[in-house]
């Protein structure tokens, strides 16, 4: 089982016939994934890839029952886009788009707060369900299926941590990149939630990094509510504050978001976290050995 996408996932590309898009749109059909359409306003008519082109989200889930969208968008126009993908009753959006301005993503964290899409990112390396389905720009190859969930802020990490999960043979049955900006859609705890009521994920990995709170509001979840052994970890700690580290969102500010306090809230909740980014794969490994003895 998987939370979010799996092979029956119907996925429509926005942004297709850009570079980017099309790119990893082959690559993502190449995986599995079921490419039904692409949308670029004012090409509809086209194919690309043998992939049918329309001018609006509306027309392309209605004709062809797509409930999942994929954005690559360029940055100005990509809250547009989930705002369309919004509008079009679609289930599930992930915007990979990086740099979409923030007061842009201010006012479309608000319409799809009201509506019925799931969205994950912006600024995210997707979604993939190993051996099944990739909805993003993650390399597929280092996935394996498996009974791990793995839910990240840092693209780069999510693909080391998960080399080494697969290489210690844990395989993984959804990884979610729920991107690195300040407004994003899904947190922590919405895809925390998924994890643990999935009866085919036994433990779940947590990337988190520097800024915000959404890893203490995570820790407090888990907590409260988790069933299933949590490692982690939390990059950052030796960020200065004051000074962006990556993502828009890695950022200390007013004495809040430092590494230390994440650290420190996780600990608290009973999740191992690793020292070092090469300790996640043992973290995890040891987090599980943890549960089974009790």
């Amino acid at each position: 089982m998987s939370i979010l996408i799996n092979k029956e996932s119907k996925i429509v590309v926005q942004g297709i016939t850009g570079k980017a898009g099309l790119f990893h749109t082959k690559q993502c059909r190449d995986y599995g994934a079921r490419i039904v359409a692409g949308v670029t306003p004012g090409k509809g008519g086209i194919h690309v890839e043998g992939i049918p082109v329309f001018d609006t989200m509306e027309e392309a889930v209605r004709i062809t029952g797509a409930n999942v969208s994929m954005i690559f968008v360029p940055p100005p126009g990509a809250a547009d886009a989930i705002l369309e993908a919004c509008a079009s009753g679609i289930e599930l959006a992930i915007c990979i788009t990086e740099g979409v301005p923030i007061k842009d993503m201010v006012m479309a964290k608000r319409v799809v707060d009201d509506s019925k899409t799931l969205l994950v990112g912006p600024n995210c390396p997707g979604v993939i369900t190993p051996g099944e389905c990739k909805v993003g720009i993650m390399p597929g190859y280092i996935h394996k299926p498996g009974k791990i969930g793995v839910v990240s802020r840092s693209g780069t990490l999510t693909y080391e941590a998960v080399k080494q999960l697969s290489d210690a043979g844990l395989g993984q049955s959804t990884c979610v990149g729920i991107g690195g900006d300040p407004i994003i859609g899904m947190k922590f705890i919405d895809v925390l939630k998924r994890f643990n009521d999935d009866p085919d994920t036994d433990g779940v990995f947590m990337i988190g990094e520097i800024g915000g709170g959404a890893e203490e509001d995570a820790a407090e979840w888990i907590k409260k509510n988790m069933k299933k052994p949590v490692a982690a970890f939390i990059a950052g700690v030796t960020a200065p504050p004051g000074k962006r580290m990556g993502h828009a969102g890695a950022i200390i500010t007013g004495g809040k978001g430092k590494a230390v306090d994440k650290i420190e809230a996780l600990k608290n909740a009973g999740v191992l976290v690793a020292q070092s980014p090469t300790k996640m794969g043992e973290a995890m490994m040891a987090a599980m050995k943890a549960k089974k003895k009790k």
